[in-house]
């Protein structure tokens, strides 16, 4: 399978593409020039024929909900809405049959910790703007999967964390089981246009 990541340059992307590499092709971009022991191509997302050869040919594309905190709030912003349509807009036009979003848990925190919260419950996002992002970029990933002609998975991670934390997160997820959550939403049988899962690790005191 050719699979195509963006944020490349990122901790968890890094860690992804080096797993996924055992079994499929994988080209890695991001809007930096950023080298890792692989190269990583330079892609602003911007509108246009650049972005349609990037996605070209892929088979699925794996796209994070957020982007560096060093952009200011409105570059982040602009990056998670106008970036994420245009990377769809390209991989429509260009036949990619799945986009796998990666967005947060923490759109879910305004739950009662009691209540056992699902995927069909309503996202309660707040103006922190790396969880704002998130649920903008699910939106985006919604109005193009009502087209039917990209199937979109969303996989809302929980809080990364080190196996050895003596005290995770109650949404504590393990580098180990996003790479595994990535790797199964590649082939998994879907509803065929949006499914959204729940993803953190088996940690006491999860919620």
């Amino acid at each position: 399978m050719r699979v195509l990541t963006t944020l490349s340059s990122s901790f968890l992307m890094q860690n992804i593409a080096e797993a996924l590499r055992e079994n499929h092709s994988v080209r890695m971009i991001d809007r930096t020039s950023a080298r890792s022991a692989t190269q990583i191509i330079q892609s602003e997302l911007d509108h246009g024929l650049d972005t349609n050869q990037l996605v070209k040919g892929m088979d699925a594309i794996i796209h994070p909900g957020w982007t560096s905190s060093d952009a200011t709030a409105s570059e982040q912003l602009d990056y998670l809405m106008r970036c994420t349509y245009n990377l769809f807009q390209s991989a429509r036009e260009e036949g990619v049959p799945r986009v796998i979003y990666l967005s947060s848990l923490k759109l879910m925190e305004g739950y009662d910790p009691d209540l056992a919260v699902t995927e069909r419950w309503k996202p309660i996002p707040t103006s922190d703007v790396p969880v704002l992002g998130c649920y903008l970029g699910e939106i985006v990933c919604r109005e193009f999967a009502r087209e039917g002609r990209t199937n979109v998975v969303i996989l809302r991670l929980g809080d990364l964390t080190q196996e050895d934390d003596p005290s995770p997160s109650t949404s504590a997820l393990y580098v180990d089981d996003a790479i595994q959550a990535v790797e199964k939403s590649l082939i998994a049988e879907t509803s065929g246009w949006l499914d959204i899962f729940h993803i953190q690790s088996d940690v006491e005191n999860a919620r």
